[in-house]
Order: C-alpha cells, then structure tokens, then sequence
C-alpha cells in the first residue's frame, strides 16, 4: 500500500531524519525555527560533527535549510568527535549559535541570518559543560545556563554575547533537589522562568523525563513543578530526553526526542501541544502520533513507524527489503504498538502490511479493549493481511499486539477501510 503523510504526526521530520536535543525558537517572521543535534541512522554514537536548521509556517510541513554549521568551522575544536545540543539567540541584528563539545567546552558563532550560516567567533571562557541555553530577558539581558549530571549552572552574558560576568555564576539546580541530568532550557512566561530540563525521577533515574522548575527571577532560586512529557516506551533501550519549550500562534508547544534502533541514538523530533492550568503549572503531555494535529483519519495508509509507545522487544528499525525508512522490527511473542489517535468513520476492515518468519496472531485493541483479530501466515517478503472488526467511530488509540511461537516479525503499514 502506498502510504500518505500529508497530517500532521510524530515525529514531525521525515524518517531519515534524526535530529534530537531541539531548541525552538519563534523569532517573529512568521515561521518556528529549529536547532538541534544531527544523530546519524544506526550509528552507536551521540551525534555528528555538523548541524541542520528546520523551519516551519505551519507545524506540519518542515523545510531543511542545510548544513548551518560544521566542527571543520572551528579552529578550535575541529578535532572533536561531534556537536552536542545547540541553542541559538537573537539580539540586536545578530543570531547567535550556542554549541558544545563531549569533553564539555561550549562555543559561539553568529550570523544575521536565522538558518545560518554561522560563523564562529570561538569558545566561551568560564562555560564548562554540556547543553549550553540562553535567554534573552525582556530588557535585553541575556543569560547562558549549562551543565550535567550533578548540577546546572548559570550566568549573565555581557552585551557581547560571547562572553559571560564571572561574578555572576550561580549554582542553578542539582540531582539532590531537582534530580537534574542535563538539557538546560530557559523560557520565560508570563513573568515566570520556566526552567526544562532531563528529568531522572522516573523509571530507574533514566533521565527520559523532561521535567521543569520555575522562578521568578533568571538566576533562581528554582523551584522543582514536575514532568512535562516522559518518552518511555518509544524504544526498548531508550536513555535520555532532551528538548524545549516554544510558543506560536498562541499555543504552547513542548519539543522532545525519541530513540530507535534499539539503541540510545538515532533519535527523531516529536512535537505535543501543551496546557497551563490557572497557577501556571504545566499540565503533563502525552506521547501522541498525531502530535499538534487533529486525530489522523484511519483510511490513510501510514507508516507502522509512527507508533507512539512500544512494549516488549519491538524497535523501530531500517529495513533495506521494505519501501518505508523504517518498520517496525524484530516483532516477538506478546509484543505492542500503539498509535494516538485515529479517527474512524465506520471502517471495517484492518489492512496491514507485514511479513513473519512463523504463523502470527495479530489482535487489535481499541481504548484499551479487544475488538478483533487475524492470522498471518509465513512470509519472507511484505505481504497484505486483512483484519475484519466491527465498525467503529470516533477519535481512538490503536493498539497491535503480536503473538507466535519463535516469532519474529515486521510490519511497514497499515491502513484501515
């Protein structure tokens, strides 16, 4: 089946596009902007040496602006092994791009354009640590925050931009108080400072939380609030989140990342749109394949890829044999994929496209509860099965599950009808 991705979804770039570590940024023409780290598909290894810059009129459709900076740009760091999470800042005429390096140097380089290209102007003295941040406040005061593991910390950067007031470095948040890992993101809403970062409450101390502390003031006291959205369950190994806030249009988004391949890298942009309640706490996102969507029609065929949470030993993964990017693959016994939401206007019959190396059931569960199911027989190559279930209606989460003996298997698409 051909499949069609003219709807908004999670993630929001194409499938060979692995751009985690995202900082958005609406910058008043019209359009979000996005800097991110660039992972390479497959690859065991935290990131790459170059960065690209996306941008958006809509939410929906993204437009890859290039190679917007590169280590071979530095004089200084060239040698390194990649670029870790960026952010960019603009101030009087100037966009300025904020970098880091594994060994914890973070730089800066400009341009008077948002997508670049940025030249560099060299590392910034006194910044030491990973996932450097920067806000400017109202009265053009820009601060830098930065660090991992243990603790962030912050600064004023003077009118330059590239250089921070060393007297003004403050211990910003901790693992102790606010069990703090790394991904530092400032922003400031409606007088507060909403501080998000890679949260380990949850799952172990995995760090695929990200939650958020508030202010009232730039430099803190921050006071822990709790998780924004926890990507658990869109990979079986996955480790970390790292991601940030932006508005536009006058809504809230929350940007955050998810693994594939089994592994901790190759990480894809997903995008949920986010609410406040009346004392401006935020309320917690869920994972959707809709994103800032509507519910996507089910008679569309789609990529199986879009699942939203995965349990068991499923991964989304290439397939050099399927015509999509990825698949879901290496399908075992009592294995889930689930997808929200999908929105049914009667349809009957489940069409997917799959193959298998023994006999698979494949039930499926809307909401939560059984509706149907059918066999697939063995199969080397992607093959058509059809599922027949009750009609159904309305906005609803998907769920396969998968069962059979020694099963392994994979599934591309599937469209309902």
């Amino acid at each position: 089946m051909k499949t069609n991705l003219n709807f908004a979804h999670n993630p929001i770039l194409p499938a060979d596009c692995f751009i985690p570590d995202v900082e958005a940024h609406a910058w008043g023409d019209g359009r979000i902007y996005l800097y991110g780290s660039f992972d390479i598909q497959g690859r065991e290894q935290y990131c790459s040496d170059v960065y690209h810059v996306y941008s958006s009129d809509d939410m929906v459709n993204w437009t890859d602006h290039g190679q917007s900076f590169s280590l071979a740009d530095t004089a200084w760091a060239r040698d390194c092994a990649a670029l870790y999470a960026p952010d960019c800042a603009y101030k009087d005429g100037w966009y300025y791009l904020y970098y880091c390096v594994p060994d914890g140097r973070c730089g800066v380089a400009k341009s008077q354009s948002p997508t670049g290209p940025f030249e560099d102007v060299g590392p910034i003295e006194g910044v030491w640590g990973i996932d450097p941040a920067v806000l400017v406040d109202d009265d053009s005061q820009a601060y830098i925050y930065w660090g991992q593991l243990t603790w962030g910390k912050a600064a004023k950067l003077k009118d330059n931009m590239v250089e921070i007031d060393p007297d003004t470095v403050t211990d910003m948040l901790t693992i102790e108080e606010h069990e703090f890992h790394e991904g530092s993101s400032v922003k400031k809403i409606n007088g507060k400072y909403y501080f998000l970062f890679a949260d380990t409450h949850r799952h172990g101390n995995r760090p695929t939380s990200l939650g958020y502390a508030v202010s009232d003031t730039p430099l803190g006291k921050y006071e822990y609030k709790g998780v924004i959205i926890d990507n658990f369950g869109c990979d079986p190994k996955v480790w970390n989140n790292h991601g940030s806030m932006e508005c536009f249009k006058d809504q809230w988004y929350v940007f955050y990342h998810r693994s594939t391949h089994n592994g901790v890298m190759s990480r894809h942009v997903c995008v949920e749109p986010i609410y406040f309640d009346v004392d401006g706490n935020i309320m917690e996102a869920q994972q959707t394949t809709s994103g800032v969507g509507d519910p996507i029609p089910a008679k569309n065929a789609f990529p199986a890829n879009l699942a939203c949470a995965l349990t068991g030993h499923v991964r989304i993964m290439g397939d050099e044999a399927s015509k999509e990017n990825l698949v879901l693959a290496q399908i075992c016994d009592g294995d889930t994929a689930t997808y929200r939401y999908l929105l049914f206007n009667g349809e009957t019959t489940l069409r997917l496209s799959m193959k298998s190396n023994a006999e698979c059931r494949v039930e499926l569960y809307l909401d939560g509860m059984y509706r149907a199911e059918t066999k697939a027989a063995p199969s080397e190559t992607y093959t058509e099965v059809e599922m027949t279930l009750p009609a159904v209606s309305g906005d609803r989460e998907v769920t396969l599950k998968f069962y059979g003996d020694d099963l392994e298997a994979a599934v591309e698409s599937f469209t309902f009808a």
